[in-house]
């Protein structure tokens, strides 16, 4: 099929859907029945996902429907699967953490995740047989899709006939919908998660390509990959108070995992040197095809090229250029002002101890004169990784004007919305994902949301806000509220169970 027809050009229904984190199956530990129990099969929603499909296939009353997947469909990151015998070396970090974001290990766990969802990608199959399009929109969680095989390996699993495979389409990381709507995960304005060249995404290591991956995206890999009590779908799960970590390490963790600070402490380590350093590496590009990329970009995401320039230059600056602020955020700077005050107060301890014989109580006191001050400097150090998450009017006035849109759909947060912010109608699809309050996973977090885009009386389409359940749709009403006061909420549900 010829760039001139194209077949993603107008819709007359939309569905925008986002962070499913489909990742590989696990099983059972042996170390614990709640060890990353949020991804055994029991909380699959495969059959959820068909019965969506058909339930907005009704809704378009017989006319084909636009599925737009936006972003954080597939959780590369999470991925711990590994080949049996590899044709490729497998590290050490890798047997910990999941495999590197190289082409031919990225194609081995997206066809792991595929396998394993494997209703998932039927439905899918039939409701493009139906005559539907499909949108995979690129979030920070699947970057990997970039690569040319794993975009290759969806397509294979869906065993499209040729004349349906031009109904799925890859976007880097955004796109038009009917000229009316901008779709986009999102994640380009959080400098935690943003992909740094969208354009051109992969980087050269020695002799080997990967996918430049954030430093959000990497904590995932190398920390929370390594606490499995710990839900990374919501915050509520590792955001505690002391007396709170105290009871959930007593509880969950002492007999299956005692040494975690260890293992935090290492992970830590590893995401803040990976993420200096992979930003330092520059974009592989070459200047002879890099306009040939543009207009590829620019016609799957019915755009134009000078859009796709100018979009790319709204991206944040990325928090890993600040690696300060990062070993902030990871906690690493209390670590490491613990451990140099509990050396020196040894060292001057043991100097005394040469000419006094005293005893090692003694030692705790200059520690009691250090804790008021530790305390203060942690309380005096905010987080930042939440409050970039939902783009300002100024990002949405601007990238309203560049794509001359006056409706912008995004995901990343996890919590949908419905607003108009000046003259921009501003929505957020919501989750899939499988969030749960409590390591148990019986408090389920959030509902299955999305956006619905459909005709309205002045044949200029509307959009709603909806939730998705037990084979019906219901209508939500505008959220306004802030990240932190939704984190906030579910802490207090927490505490409450």
């Amino acid at each position: 099929m010829s760039k001139n027809e194209n077949p993603f050009k107008s819709s007359h229904y939309t569905a925008v859907v986002s962070d499913f984190h489909l990742c590989e199956g696990q099983g059972e530990d042996k170390r614990s029945p709640y060890w990353k129990r949020y991804k055994t099969p029991e909380f699959f929603f495969d059959s959820e996902f068909r019965n969506f499909l058909s339930h907005i296939t009704e809704e378009a009353n017989g006319k084909p429907v636009e599925l737009v997947l936006n972003g954080d469909i597939f959780d590369f990151d999470s991925c711990m699967v590994l080949p049996e015998d590899a044709p490729y070396g497998i590290s050490w970090l890798e047997k910990k953490r999941g495999l590197y974001p190289q082409e031919p290990k990225s194609s081995f766990k997206i066809r792991a995740i595929l396998r394993d969802h494997g209703e998932w990608v039927t439905a899918l199959r039939e409701f493009i047989l139906n005559g539907n399009k499909v949108v995979f929109i690129i979030g920070n969680h699947d970057l990997e899709l970039h690569f040319p095989l794993v975009q290759k390996d969806i397509v294979e699993f869906l065993e499209l006939p040729e004349d349906l495979k031009s109904h799925i389409r890859f976007c880097a990381w955004f796109y038009i919908s009917n000229g009316d709507t901008l779709i986009e995960h999102g994640n380009q304005y959080d400098p935690y998660c943003l992909a740094h060249t969208p354009i051109t995404p992969l980087i050269k290591k020695f002799n080997r390509v990967e996918v430049r991956v954030p430093f959000g995206n990497l904590a995932t890999r190398y920390m929370i990959n390594g606490m499995g009590f710990f839900n990374p779908h919501v915050d509520s799960n590792y955001i505690m108070s002391a007396k709170q970590y105290i009871q959930f390490f007593l509880k969950y963790v002492w007999k299956a995992q005692p040494l975690l600070l260890l293992t935090w402490f290492w992970g830590a380590a590893v995401t803040l040197f990976q993420a200096f350093v992979d930003l330092l590496r520059p974009a592989l590009k070459d200047p002879l095809t890099i306009e040939d990329r543009i207009e590829d970009i620019a016609y799957k995401s019915n755009a134009t090229p000078r859009m796709v320039r100018e979009m790319k230059e709204l991206a944040v600056h990325p928090a890993a250029f600040n690696p300060i602020l990062i070993a902030q955020e990871l906690w690493l700077d209390r670590a490491i002002i613990v451990g140099v005050v509990f050396f020196l107060i040894f060292q001057v301890f043991a100097y005394i101890n040469l000419v006094f014989n005293l005893s090692l109580f003694y030692m705790f006191i200059p520690l009691a004169f250090f804790i008021p001050f530790f305390i203060f400097y942690s309380k005096a150090f905010k987080s930042m990784v939440h409050k970039y998450k939902e783009p300002d009017e100024r990002i949405l006035t601007v990238t309203s004007q560049i794509t001359r849109v006056k409706r912008i759909v995004y995901g990343h947060t996890h919590v949908y919305r419905h607003e108009y912010i000046g003259s921009v109608e501003h929505l957020n699809s919501g989750t899939w994902s499988p969030a749960f309050l409590d390591v148990e996973c019986t408090q389920a977090f959030g509902e299955k949301t999305y956006v619905w885009l459909k005709p309205g009386e002045n044949k200029e389409r509307t959009a709603e806000l909806r939730a998705f359940e037990e084979g019906t749709s219901k209508m939500l009403h505008g959220k306004r509220r802030s990240v932190e006061r939704e984190m906030e909420d579910a802490r207090a549900r927490y505490e409450a169970l």
